[in-house]
């Protein structure tokens, strides 16, 4: 016996030294971030001082706008079926008194309220959007910093500050892998960036050290994720789960675990087998560090006028603009053609759900004039006869030239009349973007009309003036009373 156990022992040392050798082999840099970069060490020093970071009065105006308007996404999305499924599911979890899902009388882990809620913020795509990058920051990051903030007691500002954080951290990825590689290599951008958006969130409001954030960078990494097939979803349920729920808990899920004392590896952004040269076959590993504490990407992304897929806010501008300068009705019109950019035709050329098919919502608006939150998610109105009937009307062709870094979601209507007549207009920019932002008054309407169907009149305008003062609110637990049901 002893013999057979010394021979064992005298093996498992020659595989574990076989394998040093190969591991050492494998150690070698194959394509690695110039020697000195040591991206994760400065990422993760710029997040721990980023919690405590004074913010330009402009960023604290324009993270309240973007927080108030997932909110209002949240909330009106939990009367949608993937919000309901969601938190029937996390309901079935079981509860945990750490963080509230909204419009629920349910208290769950941060992490599943985090899944829960961020569902619900992408149920009805009234959820924000950074047009350069593709990703959806607010729907993922913000439903993880309420969660981290309510299990953590933390203030309106620390969330304020998690939040820019998050924001920066989600759209920063995608830079640095490049957004059209990303998407090239059949990868999805918002469920790839999510991630990192809540991860940044989450750690700020733990109050993470620098080796726990280097921690907590390699248990997101290791989660990102996304594929581009949610085009073909039909329901938008798997759709908030890939671009909200799934990067939502992903990163308070990474949070948590190193707070639990779990730890990992401390330079996933750096050296080989990085997160970087893993997903994109051009890195810029040095975008992720790129303007940080001067460039803020709460300030830069478009707040939806319509609570439809992003690539139709542009074409809905342009036709409802054309209607109300020339008195525009379905009868006087015999063809529509809007020009996208081609990558946007395949997302709302011809989808199954009525708030991301293209031609419905552009008829729709043609027909009444307005496109409501209640319309544009009317599933029955695509059966419309006189929708229907305009909708037969309207081409949807992508246009190369559209294609512009400068204005990646713009679009081109050109109508022809039954006399003849050609009408064209072209939104560069529709309402909502940094280039024509929102006001606060104008967030608090888009805000008021999602959520008082489904918290009433008294609490809709609590939970609005509460956000808009977020900066003086001492504990975001505070807000319980106004968001659950």
């Amino acid at each position: 016996m002893a013999q057979d156990t010394t021979a064992r022992g005298t093996s498992r040392r020659r595989i574990l030294q076989a394998a040093g050798g190969l591991l050492a082999t494998a150690a070698v840099p194959a394509r690695a971030a110039p020697a000195g970069a040591e991206i994760t060490g400065r990422l993760a020093r710029y997040m721990v001082e980023a919690r405590d970071r004074p913010l330009p009065p402009d960023v604290v105006l324009a993270c309240k706008h973007r927080i108030l308007d997932t909110f209002g996404a949240m909330i009106s999305g939990a009367r949608m079926r993937p919000g309901e499924m969601a938190t029937a599911y996390v309901r079935s979890l079981g509860s945990f008194d750490q963080a509230t899902v909204v419009a629920s009388d349910l208290r769950t882990t941060a992490i599943n309220a985090a899944l829960a809620n961020a569902m619900c913020a992408h149920a009805d795509e009234t959820d924000d959007f950074e047009p350069v990058t593709k990703a959806h920051p607010g729907s993922a990051t913000v439903p993880a910093a309420l969660a981290m903030a309510e299990k953590e007691g933390r203030s309106g500002q620390d969330m304020i500050r998690a939040v820019v954080l998050g924001y920066d951290l989600c759209c920063r990825l995608l830079l640095a892998l490049g957004p059209d590689l990303v998407r090239g290599s059949h990868r999805s951008a918002e469920g790839t960036s999510s991630t990192f958006g809540a991860l940044g969130a989450a750690a700020a409001l733990a109050r993470l050290d620098e080796r726990r954030t280097r921690f907590a960078l390699s248990y997101a990494a290791q989660q990102v994720s996304g594929l581009w097939s949610w085009v073909k979803d039909e329901d938008h349920i798997e759709k908030a789960f890939d671009f909200a729920g799934m990067g939502a808990r992903n990163g308070v899920t990474a949070v948590t675990m190193v707070q639990a004392g779990l730890t990992g590896v401390a330079d996933v952004l750096d050296g080989t087998h990085n997160l970087f040269i893993a997903l994109s076959t051009d890195p810029k590993p040095e975008a992720m560090l790129d303007g940080l504490g001067s460039r803020y990407f709460i300030s830069e992304t478009a707040i939806k006028t319509f609570s439809v897929g992003y690539p139709i806010q542009s074409p809905l501008d342009a036709i409802l603009t054309l209607r109300e300068r020339h008195g525009l009705r379905a009868a006087d019109v015999q063809r529509i053609v809007v020009h996208l950019p081609t990558d946007a035709v395949g997302i709302v050329g011809h989808s199954a759900m009525p708030d991301v098919n293209c031609q419905h919502l552009v008829a729709l608006a043609l027909v009444k004039g307005a496109v409501s939150f209640s319309d544009s998610h009317d599933a029955s109105l695509m059966q419309n006869p006189a929708i229907r009937s305009a909708r037969e009307k309207v081409d949807v062709v992508g246009d190369p030239g559209l294609m512009t870094r400068e204005a990646p979601r713009s679009a081109r209507v050109e109508v022809t009349l039954t006399d003849g007549r050609r009408l064209e207009h072209f939104t560069k920019f529709p309402p909502g973007t940094k280039e024509p932002p929102l006001n606060t008054e104008r967030v608090n309407a888009k805000v008021r009309d999602l959520i008082t169907p489904v918290l009433g009149v008294p609490r809709a305008d609590a939970l609005i003036t509460r956000l808009n003062d977020l900066e003086n609110l001492t504990d975001v637990r505070g807000l319980r009373s106004l968001i659950a049901s």
